[in-house]
């Protein structure tokens, strides 16, 4: 059984691409759950307008590729008035219903055959991101080496002792922009919550009562925070979409917003860097179980009468699940967090 090439892989995701797509949308999401308390379970949603804000501007309206950022981050300030005004002055669950119904609906009309002319329905959408991709400064094919870090046949290779980690040029491209984000906005978030603003988020999720008897308009807070982290939720579909090169509207199921939240309750809520560390040590252990199960079974390890490659799947998302039901029980908090955190007005 090949344990080396089992860790690189799993360190290769472990700051890949996909890693930054959920670190940076559960920094949205703190900002709104952790540091407010607000049930936003339609993350998902923020992030698909925003992909297909891009998508959609350049494809189908023949708009430049800055043009449809500007108009996927429009949209996502759309959609959080969209959701707030009705529901934030209400108590937190009827954001959470109202959250988790406009998700659904944004995907079932990307998905729509109505529109399919112009989103591609099910299929989804691509060629929206040759001008990101024609930016990009690393080379996809030659050689070159710079210390531990070597580039042969378009893969980069990083090498660190044992362990050795692949990408493409263009996953490289993609992390460099992916990880300058998480910087900028871990720097934003952390000069915001720690601002006299940031303190009004953190007393409303304590006592939104208290918060409003001092003269403070809770729901223009709830509001700020919902639509600052809708659209670093964009953002995070930015990120999706070009990763990929194509926006199809399945991937942006109820299940994406799930994971957004797994990853910030395993890092730590109300934490700057919970969402990170959530997202990095997630895809870690997900690829560590997926491959290491893959290698004992090729190897004859685990005989394939116990289980097969096709069961390797639904077993690591069910090891995944119990891991995450031990944590809430013997340490909900999270990592990096406090258990004060989570325990939130929900009146």
């Amino acid at each position: 059984m090949d344990w080396h090439f089992v860790f690189s892989q799993a360190l290769t995701q472990a700051i890949g691409p996909t890693m930054i797509v959920y670190a940076l949308g559960a920094i949205g999401l703190n900002l709104q759950f952790g540091y407010t308390g607000l049930l936003n379970f339609g993350q998902a949603a923020f992030a698909a307008v925003g992909a297909y804000g891009l998508a959609l501007s350049v494809v189908a309206f023949g708009l430049p590729f800055w043009w449809g950022i500007v108009i996927g981050l429009c949209a996502a300030v759309v959609l959080a008035l969209l959701m707030g005004i009705p529901t934030l002055r209400l108590r937190a669950d009827y954001l959470a219903i109202v959250t988790i119904a406009a998700a659904e609906i944004v995907r079932r009309l990307f998905r729509a055959t109505v529109w399919s002319e112009h989103t591609g329905g099910s299929d989804g959408m691509r060629g929206f991101s040759d001008p990101f991709f024609a930016l990009n400064p690393y080379p996809e094919n030659g050689n070159f080496q710079l210390g531990f870090v070597s580039m042969d046949s378009g893969r980069l290779v990083v090498e660190f002792g044992l362990f050795n980690l692949q990408y493409s040029g263009r996953d490289l491209w993609v992390m460099t922009v992916g990880w300058g984000l998480i910087a900028v906005f871990l720097v934003v978030l952390g000069l915001l919550v720690h601002s006299p603003w940031g303190r009004v988020l953190k007393g409303i999720r304590e006592d939104e009562e208290a918060v409003r008897s001092l003269g403070k308009n809770v729901f223009a807070y709830k509001m700020q925070a919902l639509v600052i982290g809708g659209l670093i939720g964009a953002v995070a579909g930015f990120v999706f979409a070009l990763s990929r090169a194509n926006v199809q509207p399945d991937a942006f199921s109820t299940d994406f917003t799930f994971y957004f939240y797994v990853v910030l309750i395993l890092g730590g809520a109300a934490r700057i860097f919970g969402p990170v560390l959530g997202a990095a040590l997630f895809w870690f252990l997900y690829n560590i179980f997926a491959q290491g199960l893959s290698q004992a079974i090729n190897s004859g390890v685990i005989s394939a009468d116990v289980i097969n490659q096709t069961q390797v799947g639904p077993l690591v998302f069910f090891l995944l699940g119990l891991g995450m039901v031990l944590l809430l029980i013997f340490r909900p908090q999270g990592i990096l967090g406090n258990r004060r955190e989570l325990m939130l007005d929900v009146r």
